[in-house]
C-alpha cells in the first residue's frame, strides 16, 4: 500500500527558496542511536515532525529570504549617508608628467592632507521603488502564511506515514495468525494422510497454502520495515534507531457534518489561499511600479566633511544638489515591463481563482472518502466475522472427516482477504479524516477529527 500524496506544494514569494511537496519525506536528522527500542505515539511522532521535517525548515528559509527582500527594498526609500576617512601623501615628478618650467623645483612635495566626509543619498520621490517595497511586504506575508501552512502539511505527512506503518504491523500480525491456521491445517492434512483417511491432495493443498501464507508474510514485513524508515525520514529519527509504534489505530466515526459551512471554514482558515491572496496583491504592486516607471525621480545629494593638512588645520566643506529625472525616450522597455508584470499578475489571479476551487474539492473528496471509508469499515469488520466462522466451520468437518480440506484452503483465502480489507478501509478512514482537517486549515487540530468529533 502506496503512501497518499500527503503535500501539496504552497504558494510562494518570488526568488525565494520553496520547499517542494519531496522535501516533506524529508528531514534533518537529530538524537543519537539508542540501542534499546524506544516507542513512539501518535503525538511525538507529529511533534517532532513539526521540529525537524525538511518542509517546515526551508518554509522557514523562504520566510528570510523575503524578510530581506523586503528590507532591500527598503532601503530604497530611506536616506543612505556613507562615511569616508581619507589620509593622503604625495610627491609630484614634474618632468614626468611632461612640465618643465624653468627655475621652478623638478620635484613638488612631500606633501599631504586628511579629508573627513559624509555622504549623503536620498530618493526624495521615487513611486516605482515604493510599490517595490509593497510588493515586497506582501509577499513576505505570503512566506509567513505559507510557512504557516507548511505546519498542516507535516502533520498531514507524518499522519499518513504513522497510519501507514500501524497498517502495515496490523497486516503483519494478521498473516501471522494466518501462517498459524495454515500450520494447523497443514499437521492435520500430514496426519490424516499418514493414517490413510485422506488423499495425498489434501497434503498437498495444505502444503501449498501455508507456503503462499509464509511467502505473503515476508512481503508484509518488508513492507513493515520500509515504511518505518519512511516515517523516520519525515520525523528526523535516526534511520539506525529502532522503534514501536504505541498508539493504537484510531476509529470513531464522525457525525453528520455540513457541507457548506465546512467550506467557508476552509476558505476562511486555509493559510496556502491566503498567502495566494497577499501574492496576488503583490503582483498588483508590481503592476503599478511598472506604471509608475513613467513619472520623474527627484533624489538629493549632499556631502559635508572636514579637510586640511592636518585635524587640527582644517576647515568644513559642504556641498549639495537635487537630481529630478524624468524617463524621455523609454517606451519600448516601459511597455515591456508593464507587459511582464500584468502577464505576472494574470497568472496569480487565475492561481488564486483555482486555489478556491481545489479547496472546495478537496473538502468535498475528504468527505466523500470519510463516508466511503466508515461503510467499508463496518462491511469489512462483519466480512472477518464472517470468515473467521466459516474457516472454524471448515476446519471442523475437515477434523471430522465430513469433508476435504478444499473448504479448508477456500475458507482461509477468505480470511485473508476480509483482513487486509479491513485494514485497508481503516487506514483510508483515518487518512481521510487527517485530509479533512488539512483541507479545512485545521491540520494541527487532528485529534478531534481522528476522535470523530
Amino acid at each position: 500500500m502506496a503512501p497518499g500524496s500527503a503535500a501539496a506544494q504552497t504558494p510562494q514569494p518570488p526568488n525565494a527558496a520553496a520547499p517542494t511537496p519531496l522535501s516533506f519525506q524529508g528531514s534533518v536528522t537529530k538524537g543519537q542511536v539508542s540501542a534499546q527500542t524506544i516507542g513512539l505515539s501518535f503525538d511525538e511522532a507529529i511533534e517532532r515532525g513539526l521540529k525537524t521535517n525538511l518542509g517546515i525548515i526551508l518554509s522557514g528559509t523562504q520566510t528570510a529570504a523575503a524578510r530581506g527582500e523586503r528590507l532591500s527594498e527598503l532601503q530604497a526609500l530611506l536616506p543612505a549617508v556613507n562615511f569616508n576617512a581619507n589620509e593622503v601623501a604625495m610627491q609630484e615628478d614634474l618632468p614626468a608628467e611632461g612640465l618643465r618650467i624653468p627655475g621652478f623645483p623638478v620635484i613638488i612635495g612631500p606633501f599631504g592632507y586628511t579629508d573627513l566626509r559624509a555622504a549623503l543619498n536620498w530618493s526624495l520621490v521615487d513611486v516605482p521603488s515604493l510599490r517595490h517595497y509593497l510588493a515586497a511586504q506582501d509577499n513576505f506575508k505570503a512566506a509567513q502564511l505559507s510557512a504557516e501552512d507548511a505546519r498542516n502539511l507535516v502533520v498531514l505527512t507524518v499522519g499518513n506515514a504513522y497510519l501507514l506503518v500501524l497498517a502495515d504491523q496490523t497486516r503483519v500480525s494478521s498473516v501471522e495468525a494466518q501462517v498459524a491456521t495454515a500450520k494447523i491445517s497443514l499437521d492435520q492434512a500430514v496426519a490424516r494422510h499418514q493414517a490413510g483417511t485422506s488423499p495425498l491432495l489434501d497434503e498437498l493443498r495444505a502444503r501449498v497454502d501455508y507456503q503462499s501464507q509464509e511467502q505473503q508474510l515476508i512481503v508484509a514485513r518488508d513492507a513493515l520495515e520500509k515504511d518505518k524508515l519512511a516515517l523516520a525520514r519525515a520525523i528526523g529519527l535516526p534511520l539506525a534507531q529502532k522503534f514501536r509504534l504505541t498508539t493504537k489505530t484510531p476509529y470513531a466515526a464522525l457525525g453528520k457534518l455540513n457541507v457548506a459551512a465546512l467550506i467557508h471554514e476552509a476558505e476562511t482558515n486555509r493559510k496556502d489561499l491566503a498567502a495566494l491572496v497577499e501574492q496576488t496583491e503583490a503582483a498588483e504592486e508590481e503592476r503599478k511600479a511598472a506604471t509608475a516607471e513613467r513619472l520623474p525621480v527627484l533624489k538629493a545629494e549632499a556631502d559635508y566633511g572636514d579637510i586640511g593638512v592636518n585635524v587640527s588645520h582644517s576647515h568644513g566643506t559642504v556641498d549639495a544638489d537635487a537630481n529630478l529625472s524624468v524617463p524621455v525616450f523609454k517606451e519600448f522597455a516601459l511597455r515591456g515591463e508593464a507587459q511582464e508584470a500584468q502577464a505576472q499578475l494574470d497568472a496569480q489571479r487565475a492561481q488564486l481563482s483555482d486555489k478556491r476551487a481545489q479547496i472546495d474539492a478537496e473538502v468535498r473528496d475528504a468527505l466523500l472518502d470519510i463516508a466511503s471509508a466508515q461503510k467499508q469499515v463496518g462491511v469489512a469488520r462483519s466480512s472477518v466475522a464472517l470468515a473467521n466462522k466459516a474457516l472454524r466451520d471448515a476446519q471442523e468437518r475437515y477434523a471430522n472427516g465430513v469433508s476435504g480440506n478444499l473448504a479448508v484452503s477456500q475458507a482461509q483465502q477468505s480470511v485473508a482477504q476480509a483482513n487486509e480489507r479491513f485494514v485497508v478501509s481503516l487506514y483510508q478512514d483515518n487518512l481521510a479524516k487527517l485530509s479533512l482537517a488539512r483541507a479545512l486549515g485545521a491540520g494541527q487540530a487532528y485529534k478531534q477529527y481522528l476522535g470523530g468529533k
